[in-house]
């Protein structure tokens, strides 16, 4: 104990290296290892204390701030650790613009960490509420993979463009010739981006989703992969169909899945040659029809007009169930039963004809 008394003198700790005393260099030192030492302890206390949390609770929010805390890099403890001991030293300006710029440089670089961390955790967040709500998955998955890669690419050069500005060098001919750039690649590839952007749209505002029945334009099918691209629909003949995105978007779309009825309006004639009688009984003949069959709701039935060759009926009815097989059914048993009924009572459907009526003029002797 005496000797080191002896040798830590007030001469020695007076003594100048790179213009700070040795006492200044052992506060640094001692500053140094209590910062960075004390946020790497508080960082596992905090994470231990996190988890033993997360696992009582449902929401997932601690698991976020779980995976910022694990994605603190500890060299950047370690730099920070050594700027904030360097504020005890007498640095010359130069020296204190280097250390600055690469604590800066290492901050910048841990923000992206971060940054990249947000981005993952607030995408999947969205997909796992999809998820919850029991809505197919690979298409969502898919562009959100996209976003998350286009949104990750953007960040990253922000933070490039950061570092570089704090290293000295002149970042404005950087921008602009990255804004030409970048105007000439989005003309070059406008298609591309017109039908990435759509499928965002397609998997957020959700015109459809795979196993829906759609129409786009004539074609009628259903719908199989939303990719980044283009949308694939199975045919009702079986071939497959392929559209992209954007060209969707641009056209009427008919959801056929998420019909809640379906309305069907269909016309008959009968003859000229019918009783009055059994012509007014027709619409109640009609309407105890479609009353009778299951999962329909029947509208109204009337004579409408006066045909060439028929007396016209119109009928309305509502078909409860958006299954293309149980419409298809319906409408024939009614269609059976009409004709039944109208050979019982005998009445005859009209058809196209034509009368001819000759005169024959006999001539006065």
């Amino acid at each position: 104990m005496d000797f080191v008394r002896s040798f830590i003198t007030e001469e020695v700790l007076n003594r100048q290296y790179l213009g700070n005393s040795v006492l200044q260099w052992l506060a640094a030192l001692i500053l140094f290892c209590v910062v960075g030492l004390g946020f790497i302890v508080l960082k596992r206390l905090f994470i231990m204390r996190l988890r033993k949390w997360a696992e009582k609770t449902e929401t997932t929010w601690d698991d976020f701030a779980i995976s910022l805390l694990v994605r603190t890099k500890t060299t950047f403890i370690v730099f920070v650790a050594i700027w904030i001991a360097s504020t005890v030293l007498t640095l010359t300006p130069r020296a204190a613009r280097i250390s600055k710029s690469i604590v800066i440089v290492v901050l910048l670089i841990q923000a992206g960490i971060w940054g990249r961390e947000i981005i993952k955790y607030f995408l999947h967040r969205a997909l796992r509420m999809r998820q919850s709500q029991g809505e197919p998955n690979p298409s969502l998955e898919t562009t959100l993979g996209a976003v998350e890669f286009i949104l990750r690419l953007g960040f990253y050069a922000l933070i490039f463009l950061l570092i570089l500005d704090n290293l000295g060098f002149n970042i404005s001919a950087l921008i602009t010739g990255l804004g030409i750039g970048g105007i000439a690649v989005a003309l070059a590839v406008q298609n591309v981006l017109g039908d990435l952007f759509a499928s965002l749209s397609i998997v957020l505002d959700k015109p459809f989703v795979l196993g829906d029945v759609i129409q786009v334009g004539p074609d009628v099918g259903t719908v199989e992969k939303i990719g980044l691209k283009t949308t694939r629909i199975s045919s009702l003949s079986g071939e497959q169909l392929i559209f992209s995105n954007a060209e969707i978007l641009k056209s009427v779309v008919r959801n056929y899945k998420r019909m809640g009825q379906r309305r069907v309006v269909f016309s008959f004639g009968v003859t000229y040659s019918i009783p009055y009688e059994k012509l007014s009984q027709i619409s109640t003949m009609v309407e105890k029809i479609i009353k009778a069959q299951p999962e329909t709701k029947f509208d109204r039935t009337h004579f409408k007009k006066f045909g060439d060759s028929s007396l016209d009926f119109e009928v309305v009815y509502f078909v409860l169930n958006a299954d293309y097989a149980v419409y298809v059914r319906t409408e024939e048993k009614i269609n059976l039963e009409l004709f039944k009924a109208f050979e019982q009572e005998g009445i005859e459907f009209a058809f196209p004809t034509r009368t001819m009526i000759i005169e024959s003029i006999v001539e006065k002797s």
